[in-house]
């Protein structure tokens, strides 16, 4: 069975579609088969990465490594049960579909509470939630004291992925393993950095999960995304010399596929 790979919080603008890119792609470069699904219907932020991938290498004719994205198929509301949700059924038949046909399934989720979303994260063998490195994001994990020492409680996205977690146990399904990747982290020793790498420590224990390195904020993310490009690419598309605000980047990203542990993955990119 192919494993599954949801990319997911509650909130937009921690990169959950270029970490999404960046995870696929590099699998895709492992040689493994990479098959995607994006559930935010309206933006289609890593719906439109990948396209843009395409688009681009079709007009360089370059052949690299990649994901393949899919729509969700449609479903005739008509045979539903009554009490059936028409998301859930588009879902379950898109990962049938592309099971047998994937290594992994990378499921890219919208920054915001849907029911796709809700349905997707029971799925997931490996949950990814990008967090900006600042209490306003984590807010979105736990309730935390004036001081930032003292966590009061779980919050939404907490209590979202502990039922998908209860569903996943009543189908007799493994545990979900969720990986908290912190990304824009300061470079420098701050006393907010401190705090919140403190309160995340705290929490992993309480509501259990892993915490990973992830991208620091660089210009080249926002320079890639047209072309549909990772930091893998850049040689193939005549960058003979990386700088070393790229070099670092992709250190970051070879960081982060070491702490996700995918099975069958050996990182050697």
């Amino acid at each position: 069975m192919a494993h599954i790979i949801v990319v997911g919080n509650e909130k937009g603008g921690a990169g959950k579609s270029t970490v999404s890119m960046h995870v696929a792609t590099a699998l895709a470069r492992l040689g493994h088969k990479v098959n995607a699904l994006d559930l935010d219907l309206r933006q289609r932020t890593f719906g439109r990465y990948v396209e843009n991938r395409k688009a681009f290498l079709a007009s360089s004719g370059l052949d690299l490594p990649s994901p393949d994205a899919h729509e969700l198929p449609e479903i005739d509301a008509a045979a539903l049960k009554p009490g059936e949700n028409i998301y859930d059924h588009r879902l379950s038949a898109a990962v049938a579909t592309l099971e047998s046909d994937s290594d992994f399934i990378l499921i890219d989720c919208p920054g915001s509470h849907t029911r796709l979303s809700q349905v997707a994260h029971s799925l997931a063998d490996t949950l990814i939630t990008p967090l900006n490195d600042s209490f306003v994001d984590f807010d979105l994990l736990a309730r935390i004291d004036a001081s930032g020492d003292k966590i009061l409680g779980p919050s939404v996205y907490s209590e979202m992925v502990w039922n998908a977690r209860q569903l996943r146990a009543q189908a007799g399904l493994k545990p979900i393993d969720w990986v908290v990747v912190r990304n824009r982290m300061g470079a420098q020793r701050m006393v907010n950095k401190e705090k919140m790498e403190r309160a995340l420590k705290m929490l992993s224990k309480r509501v259990g999960f892993r915490i990973a390195p992830g991208f620091s904020e660089r210009v080249i993310f926002r320079e890639l995304f047209p072309r549909g490009l990772t930091l893998l690419d850049l040689k193939e598309i005549g960058v003979k010399q990386l700088n070393i605000s790229n070099v670092a980047a992709r250190q970051e990203l070879r960081e982060l596929l070491k702490t996700l542990n995918l099975p069958g993955v050996e990182v050697n990119i």
